[in-house]
């Protein structure tokens, strides 16, 4: 296969043209990210279902919402299918890179994305506009940049090793098991009403009142919230193991002693230190789902019969280990990697079955146009805004009169509408004239 494969890897094919499914796949996943959650859900609402209700809508309403703690919903596999399909494409990208331009080649081209990829995610959660410590040092394409570290030096060393590849993953997803649930942590759960009550017995009066208040407060390490909260922190004296709440687990204690800068929940981060572990596991089950694709040994059948396979009995598997160890997505845990990785095999052989052997590809065109420029277009959603420029074409007078008129929230699923139009007039321009920019 390449420079990297061992002898005793399986047959595949030679770097060829790029998988349609994969670039629809990616789409599709980016279409949810940018917004179209939101005009579910407020479609929804028009019908007078809420996630309350055995309506159809409303059960899309509760799919389009995070679980608070554990449990998965379909709004939890966004983020994830995301970084699956990141490892997915470090096979056909690498395989190139490494037959052009060797190891080396492929080396540099996975320590300049990740380092592109990671600085841009500091620009896109505000950059250097505020001043330290109030700046976020991880987030969400800081965690892809990360697991494609990850993931594509383990690919570049370790090759088309079927085996090899799935040892590693059980072995991260194994030992991280291990330390969550066998490393002795302080008994202290830092929750959010927990650190009012910390604020509150420092004085800062206001400061619990915005802690109450918020759901994405900013506590920055000068403040009297966290000086108390640290202080608590280190008179607890007693120690506990297994433990996976809100706060109160080997991730979040990490990430409170030793992240530096701004955190997403108050005190620790969904995309951590400690929890970007298990994510590089994610991005390898994309490689070995890669490797899988490519191979020359199997037709097409029977990669969709085997991806759709290994999909539901890695679901089953996740979530039966999530009764000792919760599926949960803000620590990404073990259980969580197999349900999410699970589901995304599953829909990429769902996607390839459709798109690139049964060749129906006219429906998922503006799919592919998003997919090839996905980073793109989500660096621009955040600096050009296309719900405000939405909202100044269709807000005021004509929302009112559609509120009015129509049912209260009209108004805002046209804005939604219309500013999905603009997005994809934008990626459309990007596709016909070849522009495809890549990290």
């Amino acid at each position: 296969m390449n420079a990297t494969a061992a002898p005793s890897a399986p047959p595949a094919a030679p770097a060829g043209p790029r998988l349609m499914s994969l670039d629809a796949l990616r789409g599709f996943d980016m279409f949810w990210i940018l917004g179209g959650d939101f005009i579910v859900t407020t479609a929804g609402k028009l019908s007078g279902g809420n996630d309350q209700t055995w309506t159809l809508f409303g059960w899309l309403a509760g799919q389009f919402q995070h679980k608070k703690w554990d449990g998965f919903a379909f709004y939890d596999l966004i983020f994830p299918l995301f970084v699956f399909i990141s490892g997915v494409s470090v096979v056909f990208s690498l395989t190139k890179e490494t037959q052009q331009h060797g190891r080396t080649g492929a080396l540099k081209r996975i320590l300049r994305r990740a380092a592109l990829l990671f600085v841009l995610g500091i620009f896109y959660s505000g950059g250097l506009a505020k001043e330290w410590p109030d700046i976020r040092l991880l987030g969400v394409l800081q965690r892809i940049a990360l697991a494609y570290l990850g993931a594509g030096l383990v690919f570049c060393f370790v090759g088309a090793r079927m085996k090899a590849l799935a040892g590693i993953i059980a072995g991260i997803l194994l030992g991280y098991w291990a330390l969550m649930n066998l490393v002795p942590i302080r008994d202290i759960a830092l929750d959010k009403t927990g650190l009012a009550e910390l604020a509150e017995k420092s004085g800062d009066l206001r400061g619990a009142a915005v802690l109450k208040s918020e759901t994405n407060p900013s506590v920055t390490a000068n403040s009297p919230a966290w000086r108390k909260a640290r202080e608590l922190f280190r008179q607890t004296k007693d120690r506990t193991t297994g433990q996976f709440g809100p706060g109160h687990n080997l991730a979040n204690h990490l990430d409170f002693q030793f992240l530096p800068g701004r955190k997403y929940d108050l005190f620790y981060d969904p995309e951590g230190l400690l929890s970007t572990l298990p994510a590089v596991a994610t991005c390898l089950l994309g490689v070995l789902t890669g490797v899988w694709l490519r191979r020359e040994d199997f037709c097409d059948k029977w990669k969709v019969i085997y991806l759709l396979s290994f999909g539901a009995l890695a679901v089953i598997a996740g979530f039966a280990w999530g009764m000792s160890f919760p599926v949960v997505k803000k620590i990404w845990t073990s259980s969580f990697v197999l349900v999410a990785g699970g589901y995304s095999a599953m829909l990429l052989a769902a996607f390839y079955q459709i798109v690139d052997v049964w060749k129906c590809q006219n429906w998922c065109q503006p799919f592919v146009w998003i997919g090839v420029n996905s980073i793109t277009i989500y660096v621009a959603s955040n600096l050009l805004q296309f719900r405000t420029i939405a909202t100044r074409l269709v807000g005021g007078d004509v929302k009112k009169a559609l509120d009015t008129n129509i049912a209260d929230g009209a108004g805002n699923l046209l804005i939604a509408l219309v500013g999905f139009t603009l997005i994809f007039a934008f990626v459309n321009f990007l596709y016909r004239r070849k522009i495809f920019l890549r990290l």
